[in-house]
């Protein structure tokens, strides 16, 4: 990573990401996008649970002339975009609270197989997609976080389109439709490359028919996190961006809502 980017990087970890517009010397301008879905009543969660819920409080002018506002919320650590905690695959994984912070912070790599997605819903991104982004680029996928961008996140607004069905409850898993990370190809990701972490812009690292989830076991095995509903790597290069994954810190959990957000500097 150069310079430049590493600051953009610290300005945005610090919270004052417009500040590097130009209050330090010699710093380009930096670009930060939001990858991440809202929460609310509508966001897709797997089908098995209730989704998010949101209960507002009285808010409003209270008695001492002053506005307040306090609402609270319930929801399955799984939904929307969220962590998978190696945990949440492995008894040995680490929780969400576990993670080591360096994990989720760090270059991007944007795996673009749209086209194969577009042409097989239930597509499984393989280790000669993952080797086509190191010739193309001219380097190997060491020491980054991994993100496969199939397109679905076009889909968001449309359960159906998204899930490969509209139905709820355990019948409804048998028929999710949707693109996944193939178990050969996460094995060499973690055997092989040593990735940071890999997030997708689907349901489920694994694709939507599969069973044993062989790839959400391999990757939470090596302790690798993953990132799940990821939202407009569409705006994301494909490579010299860095990612910033802060998870909900729940001790113990399986996972948890994430907040995204990748950072480039301004063309």
């Amino acid at each position: 990573m150069g310079s430049v980017q590493s600051v953009a990087v610290w300005c945005v970890v610090c919270g004052v990401a417009v500040v590097c517009s130009g209050a330090v010397q010699g710093v380009e301008p930096a670009q930060v996008i939001d990858l991440t879905h809202s929460f609310h009543a509508g966001t897709i969660y797997w089908p098995t649970e209730k989704g998010f819920q949101f209960q507002q409080g009285d808010n409003g002018l209270n008695a001492k002339g002053y506005y307040y506002a306090a609402n609270r919320f319930t929801t399955a650590e799984h939904g929307g975009t969220h962590l998978d905690a190696p945990r949440h695959f492995s008894a040995d994984g680490q929780t969400a609270d576990q993670i080591p912070v360096e994990r989720l912070i760090g270059e991007a790599a944007v795996i673009d197989v749209t086209r194969q997605c577009a042409a097989d819903a239930t597509y499984l991104v393989s280790i000669e997609d993952l080797m086509g982004w190191e010739e193309a680029h001219g380097r190997q996928l060491r020491d980054v976080i991994v993100l496969l961008k199939t397109g679905w996140a076009d889909r968001w607004n449309d359960r159906t389109a998204y899930l490969g069905t509209e139905r709820m409850g355990p019948e409804a898993v048998a028929e999710l439709r949707f693109p996944g990370l193939a178990p050969i190809a996460a094995r060499w990701l973690a055997r092989e490359r040593g990735v940071k972490a890999v997030g997708i812009d689907t349901a489920s690292i694994d694709h939507g028919p599969s069973t044993h989830f062989e790839t959400h076991v391999t990757l939470c095995t090596a302790n690798i996190p993953i990132f799940e509903n990821v939202a407009s790597l569409d705006r994301v290069p494909a490579e010299g961006a860095w990612v910033t994954a802060l998870p909900m810190k729940i001790q113990g959990g399986s996972g948890g809502p994430l907040r995204i957000i990748a950072t480039f500097p301004t063309p």
